[in-house]
Formats: structure tokens, C-alpha cells, sequence
């Protein structure tokens, strides 16, 4: 019988059969959920020589929730992963202009997704355009809730962008911004405690 992962003490405590959601994504999402479940599931089988075991719990969003219920990211969806502290996640439609808001920046917002950790390291044996391939070890951190990603933005003719040039103009800024008849705004708040716990 599977269990939820808890968090006790600042640590994640994983029982054997821990019930893990995942989010399947949009494009060749399912396609590469086929080929990660079996090697998840392996290595896990491999790792406590089939002591512990993953259960699979699928959850909607994206197309195929908007397909099903009309939702991009469905509350159901929220309330799962909030509960459930540990989920995995494939590539997500996003819109370019118009269309429903990112999934991918909703839920960093929503579950206080912070950190973007993107480790790089050298695997042996594959190609590689670096003279020395093996030196490359590099950690990439990226703070995910804060700049554009709280999406404060106003558009060239809304009533927001012309309260932002009166607010530009009266502090003696607005000719920083290149063309301000035409302009749209994007706000990118960077707050001390967001640096600060990201750093």
C-alpha cells in the first residue's frame, strides 16, 4: 500500500511504496513519460533490490486537462501536489502572446517553485565540442517566482501602462524608455528575502 512523503524536521521522509504524482505534459510529454517511468521504476528496483516501489499517480494539466475539464491547471491538480510535497513534471504548452497563462510559471507561483537547479556534468563516452569535457562540472541556479515570472505587465494602450508613464514621467524617468507612446511595461519585482533564500 502506497504512502504520501512528508516533510519532518526539514527533511523529506520517503516510506517504501511513497505515492508520487506526475504530470505527463503536453507535445512529446507522453511520449517521454514512456520511456522515464520504466527507467524510474528500474533504477529504484535496482537501487533497494525490490524493498521500496514508486506508485504512479497521474494527474491533469495542460491539453489534455483542457481537453477533459476545461482547465489549463485544474484546483484538483493543485490540491494533489500540494499534498502530495514531491511530483514530477513534463514539457507544458506555453502561449506565445495571447492564449491561457504558463503553466510552468502557475505552478512555480502557486507551490513557491523558487529554485531552478540545472547541474551540468560530463558523462563518459559521449561527444562532446569541449576540449576537455571531464573538467566540466557547473551548477546553474535560477531564482523562478521573482523578475518577469510574477508577470506584472501592462500592455502599449492599457490604462496601467498610461498610470506607469505618468508615474515615469513624475519622477523623472520616463525618458529611459525609448519610444513611451508605444510602450508596454513588464514590472520585475527582486525582493532581498528571494535573493537572499535562492542564494
Amino acid at each position: 500500500m502506497s504512502e504520501l512523503i512528508e516533510m519532518k524536521n526539514g527533511q523529506l521522509q520517503v516510506p517504501d511504496n511513497p505515492q508520487i504524482p506526475y504530470l505527463q505534459g503536453d507535445g512529446i510529454g507522453p511520449e517521454i513519460w514512456q520511456a522515464t517511468q520504466p527507467v524510474l521504476d528500474a533504477a529504484v528496483k535496482r537501487a533497494y533490490q525490490g524493498r521500496r516501489k514508486i506508485d504512479w499517480l497521474p494527474l491533469l494539466a495542460g491539453e489534455r486537462a483542457h481537453e477533459l475539464v476545461d482547465e489549463w491547471l485544474p484546483q484538483q491538480t493543485i490540491m494533489e501536489l500540494k499534498r502530495h510535497l514531491v511530483a514530477i513534471k513534463g514539457p507544458m504548452t506555453t502561449p506565445v502572446g495571447t492564449g491561457h497563462r504558463s503553466i510552468n510559471v502557475a505552478l512555480r507561483q502557486t507551490l513557491d517553485l523558487y529554485a531552478c537547479w540545472r547541474p551540468i556534468r560530463y558523462f563518459a563516452g559521449v561527444p562532446s565540442p569541449v576540449r576537455h569535457p571531464e573538467r566540466v562540472c557547473i551548477d546553474l541556479f535560477r531564482e523562478n517566482t521573482e523578475d518577469i515570472y510574477a508577470g506584472i505587465e501592462a500592455s502599449a494602450d492599457s490604462k496601467a501602462a498610461q498610470s506607469l508613464k505618468k508615474w515615469l514621467q513624475e519622477t523623472d524617468q520616463l525618458q529611459r524608455v525609448r519610444f513611451p507612446d508605444t510602450a508596454a511595461f513588464g514590472i520585475k519585482p527582486i525582493s532581498k528575502e528571494g535573493s537572499q533564500r535562492l542564494i
